[in-house]
């Protein structure tokens, strides 16, 4: 039975110092890698260098201006906007691109939560809202949602805003674990308090994440032809059901 027994392989021995060469190679190796990564990251994090044409210059100088000497005409004749009667619900969207205006209409704009184009917030109509909207109105469309276009911007796009992360409104259970406190249990209540401002308005308003709306495909191929298929910035009235239909 020995004889059958195939005989053992011998491991052939490693010197120590060839051990220790691999290692310490294997170790630098790992810290290259890891440093060429970072190195990676710092430059996708840094901004590139982009190259300005004289043009764009002359247009932010042009809209600052304009944009003081409208603020200025505006404290110098403060004409009320009288605010709609029947209903006190506003939809803003944001059409304009804001490039090279100045601090005031930017710190209006944020305060609005409207930092990219065609995002869309609701607004309750007072006299401080009033004077926002006239700060920034020509960057901005807005106007009085019918109770259809509230429901439709809920459901279709409607997102919380948990964490500082999105999360879709797909269970009113997570509406009742954060806004149940204000006797709101469900999407048609939630919907029932931004078309009737009620008084939570503002601490709903805050748990949704601005709108995010969609723009035509054509856009990015005919710009001009777009533009004007969007209109005019400024109080559109009941006409910004047309405009939440359009970009929805």
């Amino acid at each position: 039975m020995a004889e059958l027994e195939e005989p053992r392989r011998r491991i052939p021995l490693v010197p120590e110092n060839l051990l220790k060469k691999r290692k310490a190679y294997l170790a630098i190796k790992a810290t290259q890698a890891k440093q060429a990564l970072l190195n990676k990251r710092k430059q996708q994090k840094g901004k590139q260098i982009q190259f300005r044409r004289l043009e764009t210059f002359v247009r932010d100088s042009w809209r600052k201006r304009r944009d003081d000497t409208r603020l200025r005409r505006m404290e110098q004749r403060p004409g009320q906007a009288a605010a709609p009667q029947e209903s006190k619900l506003a939809f803003v969207v944001r059409i304009v691109d804001i490039k090279g205006v100045t601090k005031r209409v930017r710190r209006v704009i944020e305060l609005l939560r409207l930092k990219k184009n065609y995002t869309g917030v609701f607004v309750k109509l007072s006299p401080l809202s009033l004077k926002m909207l006239r700060i920034v109105e020509p960057y901005v469309a807005w106007g009085q949602p019918n109770l259809k276009s509230v429901r439709e911007l809920i459901l279709k796009r409607g997102q919380a805003k948990i964490k500082k992360k999105r999360v879709p409104l797909t269970d009113n259970m997570l509406i009742e674990e954060h806004l149940g406190g204000c006797g709101i249990i469900c999407l048609e209540d939630l919907i029932h308090e931004i078309y009737s401002t009620g008084k939570y308005f503002k601490k709903v308003t805050s748990f949704l994440w601005p709108f995010h709306l969609s723009v035509a495909r054509h856009a990015s191929r005919n710009r001009v032809g777009f533009l004007k298929e969007m209109g005019k910035p400024g109080f559109r009235g009941d006409a910004i059901n047309q405009l939440i239909r359009q970009l929805n």
